[in-house]
This record gives C-alpha cells, sequence and structure tokens, in this order.
C-alpha cells in the first residue's frame, strides 16, 4: 500500500469492550495517528494510546460540535465510531464532516433506520425475500400470547429481544422445560433463560416494549465481520462463536461458509451498507443459516482477524482513502482458532 502522508484517524468509544483489540489494529500502520475519545472520563484506551478527548455523549447536542471541534483542531481525515448510539447523529451530520475534509465510516441513515431496528430489519429482509426466523412483533401481552401461538410454543423454544437494544440486552429465551432450580444453583446469574411465569410478572405492570418474538435457532451462531462500499460486499469474513461471555465472542473460528458469505453479501446490497459492518446468524432446526442481528459498526471482537491474517478496521480505512489495496491484505487463513483473555492497564 503507498501513501506519503499522516493519516489521523479519531476512534469514538475508547472505553467499549473490543477498543483494545481495535487500537491494536490501527497501530499496525503506522502511517496513522491515532486519536481517541469517549465520554467516560476513565476509559481504557485513554491508557493505551495517549491522544484522548473526553466528549459529550451522543444525545447531548455538543456532541456533534465537540467532534467537530476536535477534527479541525487535529487534522483528522477518518472518524471511526465504536458506539452504536453515535452513529445516527454521525450519519446525519455525515455530508457536514465531508465539507471539513473528514470521512466518517459509517452508513447512511435510511439504512441505519433499518439496521438498528430488528423488526424493521426482518420486514425489509422477508419483503427482499431474504430468509429470516420466523417472527412477530408485539406491543401488548395479549400480542405476545397470540406470537407464542404462532411459534408453537409450548412445543418449540421461543426467543425474544427489544427491536431497538443494544448488545444482548433484554434477549431471553422461553423454554418450558426450563428447572429454575438448576439455573439458580448450578448456572451463573448471566444466564439467558427465563419462565413464561416470571416473564409475564415483569411485563403485566410496565409499560411495554415493542418486542421482536421469533423461533429459538439451535444450531451454531455466527459473527460475520463484513467490509462494504456502498451497498457493494468487499469482504465477508465468518468466524463461529464457540464461546461467548455476556454476549461478546471469547472464542471462536474462522470458517469459510459460502451459505453464510452469500446470504450476507445479499443483506449487504438489500440495506446498502457502508464501512465496517458485523451481521450475526444461526443455524436453524432446517441446516439453514439466518439472521439474528446486524450491527452497522466495527464489532468488538474484529480484532481477532489479525491471527487470521486481516486487518478488517485497517482495510475500511484505506478503502475511505481510496488507497491501494494489495489482494493478500484481503485474504484470510481459514481454519484459525483464536481465544480472548483479559489484560490489565495500570494507572495513576
Amino acid at each position: 500500500m503507498d501513501y506519503v502522508e499522516k493519516i489521523v484517524v479519531l476512534m469514538t468509544g475508547a472505553g467499549a469492550p473490543g477498543a483494545a483489540g481495535i487500537i491494536k489494529c490501527l497501530k499496525q500502520d503506522k502511517n496513522i495517528h491515532l486519536i481517541l475519545a469517549d465520554a467516560a472520563e476513565e476509559p481504557v484506551g485513554k491508557y493505551l494510546n495517549g491522544n484522548f478527548y473526553q466528549i459529550p455523549t451522543a444525545s447531548d447536542p455538543d456532541f456533534i460540535p465537540a467532534v467537530r471541534s476536535i477534527c479541525l483542531k487535529e487534522q483528522v481525515k477518518i472518524v471511526m465510531p465504536l458506539v452504536t448510539r453515535e452513529l445516527f447523529a454521525f450519519s446525519e451530520y455525515k455530508d457536514e464532516f465531508r465539507t471539513i475534509g473528514v470521512h466518517v465510516l459509517v452508513s447512511d441513515e435510511s439504512a441505519l433506520s433499518i439496521a438498528n431496528d430488528k423488526g424493521r430489519l426482518y420486514q425489509h429482509l422477508e419483503q427482499a425475500r431474504l430468509k429470516v426466523p420466523k417472527y412477530k412483533i408485539v406491543n401488548t401481552w395479549l400480542e405476545f400470547e397470540e406470537a407464542l401461538v404462532y411459534l408453537d410454543y409450548p412445543n418449540q423454544k421461543v426467543c425474544f429481544k427489544p427491536c431497538v437494544s443494544n448488545g444482548s440486552r433484554g434477549f431471553r429465551i422461553i423454554d418450558p422445560a426450563i428447572d429454575e432450580f438448576h439455573l439458580l444453583f448450578k448456572e451463573k446469574p448471566n444466564h439467558t433463560f427465563i419462565s413464561l411465569e416470571k416473564l409475564k410478572s415483569i411485563l403485566e405492570n410496565q409499560s411495554f416494549p415493542t418486542l421482536l418474538v421469533s423461533e429459538y435457532l439451535p444450531g451454531p451462531e455466527f459473527s460475520v465481520d463484513c467490509i462494504a462500499k456502498n451497498g457493494q460486499p468487499v469482504v465477508v469474513v465468518p468466524r463461529v462463536r464457540s464461546r461467548m461471555k455476556e454476549g461478546i465472542s471469547v472464542a471462536g473460528e474462522f470458517i469459510q461458509n459460502k451459505e453464510i458469505i452469500k446470504y450476507c453479501e445479499d443483506i449487504i446490497k438489500s440495506l446498502h451498507l457502508h464501512g465496517n459492518i458485523g451481521i450475526q446468524v444461526k443455524q436453524a432446526e432446517d441446516g439453514v443459516y439466518k439472521i439474528l442481528e446486524i450491527n452497522p459498526r466495527v464489532q468488538g471482537t474484529i480484532s481477532a482477524g489479525l491471527g487470521a491474517g486481516i486487518n478488517l478496521p485497517l482495510l475500511a480505512i484505506h478503502q475511505e482513502l481510496n488507497l491501494t489495496i494489495d489482494e493478500h491484505d484481503t485474504q484470510v487463513i481459514w481454519g484459525t482458532k483464536f481465544i480472548r483473555f483479559w489484560e490489565e492497564v495500570f494507572y495513576n
């Protein structure tokens, strides 16, 4: 790859779970001058990089002006957001940032509004004739009960999640064979099972959120790291999630599953996505892989790609700046396995 000048990159979300790995990815390119930002005062990235700004949260009206001020002061070329809640703000002002010479790695607002709402996402893909789990969108307990009948509960497990949520917040599996005693004394408290009776007791006296209720997919789960360019898939890298902790992959393997790759390519084209994109898929009982959700940003475990010979955050930056990308830079060492672990950062 050929470049002649320093590339100043502003990465927001310096305290995100995957921030440390993404910092490591970006530092593979000595031409990159990395600046970090976060709404928290003491995020881990602050002590891994050194160049740090504290910024308002995405809901604060001063968020965009603060980021714009940093970009002007530091002569930023690329903004890479890691925080889902920031994506809409950046998308709305993407053209304005472009006028000051700043590229924001984010999809258009129309694509984000679908990708970030699981109910709208399933409806969109269904209309595009792409496979989705059997589902219903509900807004009341009565509609929830009707969805259970539609999904053949209690003969089949059923899962649900808020249509708009981050991470695995609000996701639960309803299993009629659930053993509450076993869950209490044999499982850690971060399990995802819940009884129908317990769920009803929680929801009947609360404001009912819009929920996506769907069939439970029992097979292997894959997290698919993608790079897209204005709706065209460039790189699609599936990795099986062998072990997870609080919704984050802590062990996996890169597998060249052509069915999953084609499926994700079709999803990217359908939504006209751009930049780093994460797609979660899982195998249904009939063997077909179906979507769980989309993360229209850099995923936390994307740094595992380094071990498989591919640096996806860095490739997205080079693509955005129209830099030459060598063919070997997009090659994946399939079969690579990884395990993630905690590491300390010390500061005074």
